[in-house]
């Protein structure tokens, strides 16, 4: 096999994971790996945890013009590292490998998750130039020839039983008892390109949330958002590459972040999503009809919410079903890692 010098260019948490294992098999079948970011939560924290070195492209900024900026300046990130490592080839979720690659000689494969409905300025600029597209069939999309579909989910890569053995640890280090319950709230700030307009838990709704689980169980809160003083208490206080370990064991997940909510789902954790997306994003929707392993619904709805919270905490068999309708997902699905480790490996 021909060795490969391939950039990786991580935006979002979820991409480190994405591609964490990927990584590793590449560099043991002896290709040249280098890693390219974009500064923003605890990318480079997860990255330092895993062992990947790693160079800065760009720091997060917010608003159109902030974010137009930096763009140019990843843009900028990215080719000062394709042009010291000689990359052939640059993958991710991203829009300047696509800028990048042909200034380098190089080609860049867009791995997207996300509706082009949903990421509408993401696929206009970044999907017709890049020189391949790979998303999950779910999407039911069609972007022409160098549109590669595969039969999984993104998170698969990582949450696959093949590649995440939980911790049961972490119930100690949470002070969570053998048999005790516990939920964890998520809520992000929606301040990405995309979310633009979009609206997610609100201070009324989060309130009454942490009031109700916190009556049920044990409450834990992850939240990208200040939260109110009062609250304050409920933070998880966790190595950030523990967290699917904490959401594994988890009895119920609700917040406003598609992400966790679909690692939630193929956890096998009951999990609610609510915001303005909740009759959007493939992946979940698929996740919720298919296989009734999560439930999206409009921040408005609280009755709903509720009647299904009420039925769930009631409900001492409920992991257990989970169990069994997560099983019937991964029968359905590839070991996406290995589909992407082959794939970049037989690319010209």
């Amino acid at each position: 096999m021909v060795s490969k010098r391939i950039l990786i260019d991580i935006g979002h948490p979820a991409h480190v994971h994405l591609f964490k294992n990927a990584i590793r098999i590449w560099q043991s079948h002896g290709h040249s790996i280098a890693i390219t970011i974009r500064e923003k939560d605890i990318i480079s924290q997860l990255l330092e945890d895993y062992g990947f070195s790693y160079s800065v492209a760009s720091k997060a900024r917010k608003g159109i013009l902030g974010l137009t900026i930096e763009l140019i300046e990843h843009d900028f990130g990215v080719l000062k590292a394709a042009i010291k490592h000689r990359s052939q080839y640059l993958i991710g979720s991203s829009v300047s490998i696509t800028h990048v690659a042909p200034l380098v000689g190089a080609k860049s494969i867009v791995f997207g998750e996300d509706d082009a409905e949903v990421a509408k300025t993401f696929v206009r600029i970044s999907y017709p130039i890049a020189s391949k597209i790979v998303t999950p069939v779910t999407l039911q999309e069609d972007h022409g020839k160098k549109h590669i579909k595969y039969n999984g989910y993104q998170k698969l890569a990582y949450l696959h039983p093949k590649y995440f053995t939980p911790n049961p640890e972490i119930k100690q280090k949470l002070g969570v008892g053998k048999d005790e319950k516990y939920f964890i709230l998520r809520f992000v700030s929606l301040d990405a390109y995309h979310d633009y307009g979009e609206s997610g838990i609100g201070e009324n709704l989060q309130r009454k949330l942490v009031d109700y689980l916190s009556a049920h169980g044990r409450l834990f809160i992850s939240s990208q958002r200040p939260l109110p003083e009062d609250m304050r208490k409920y933070l998880l206080d966790i190595n950030p590459i523990e967290m699917h370990d904490a959401l594994n064991y988890a009895n119920i997940f609700i917040g406003d972040s598609q992400s966790m909510n679909v690692e939630s789902a193929i956890l096998g954790v009951p999990s609610i999503r609510i915001n303005s997306f909740a009759d959007r994003c493939s992946i979940l929707q698929e996740l919720q009809n298919d296989y009734q392993l999560t439930y999206s619904y409009f921040p408005f709805q609280e009755k709903e919410i509720f009647e299904l919270l009420d039925s769930w905490v009631k409900d001492d068999a409920l992991k257990n079903k989970w169990e069994l309708k997560k099983e019937k997902m991964l029968n359905d699905k590839i070991d996406v890692t290995s589909w992407m480790v082959n794939f970049i490996e037989k690319l010209d």
